[in-house]
């Protein structure tokens, strides 16, 4: 895979996931063959390759589907609550239409068959990047969008509070301030001091458990 002419070359992070030393000996040799690919972890197993995910957060994750400890799929599901634009490569010995399906409903974007050639992988390699590529895009501007209505929010708890407000638009703005878990205490505090005046006990007893564990 070669990078447009004047940009510099970003190595793509993998980590290879298979329980046969000798796959994992030919996936690296392969991927070594390609300059914009970096091998930073192997693992012989599912469980392994979710440990090394969270050490080396790679941005590709090879992984086979029959693996001892977790299967692939299982462990793409893991590593995905570690890292949501983590792209992966599922290998296996048969194309199976069952787990072909399974593989896709959970966001795996290629299925190589082994044994697979140099070019497939690279190939597979260079799809699955433009994917991993396109929801960072998604992720940075959704984390922007929510960062803009939190900064609205906040604009608007300073107003209310200010103006002593306790009506139900003021418990809206609150409590959706409240759902963040990196919420200031002190609109933690205010939430409480509208669920006194406005009696909703219920409210405060949750809201109390959840302030409660913040200041531990």
């Amino acid at each position: 895979m070669s990078q447009p002419e004047g940009q510099p070359s970003r190595k793509m992070r993998v980590l290879i996931a298979d329980d046969v030393q000798e796959t994992r000996r030919n996936t690296r040799l392969m991927l070594a063959t390609m300059d914009d690919v970096e091998v930073v972890a192997i693992a012989s197993n599912g469980l392994q390759a979710v440990h090394l995910a969270r050490e080396h957060r790679p941005d590709i994750v090879l992984l086979d589907i029959n693996m001892p400890e977790m299967d692939g799929l299982t462990a793409y599901k893991e590593i995905l609550k570690i890292r949501p634009d983590t792209g992966c490569i599922i290998i296996s010995a048969e194309k199976d239409p069952a787990t072909l399906r399974a593989a896709m409903s959970i966001g795996v974007q290629e299925y190589l068959i082994k044994p697979f050639t140099v070019d497939e992988l690279e190939e597979a390699i260079a799809r699955v990047r433009t994917r991993v590529e396109q929801i960072r895009i998604k992720l940075a501007q959704t984390a922007q969008l929510q960062r803009q209505r939190e900064a609205y929010l906040a604009q608007l708890a300073v107003e209310y509070a200010k103006s002593r407000r306790i009506d139900d638009k003021a418990i809206e703005v609150f409590e959706q301030l409240a759902e963040n878990p990196r919420c200031e205490m002190r609109w933690l505090q205010h939430l409480a001091m509208i669920y006194v005046v406005r009696q909703k006990w219920e409210r405060l007893k949750i809201l109390a458990e959840k302030i409660e564990k913040r200041s531990k």
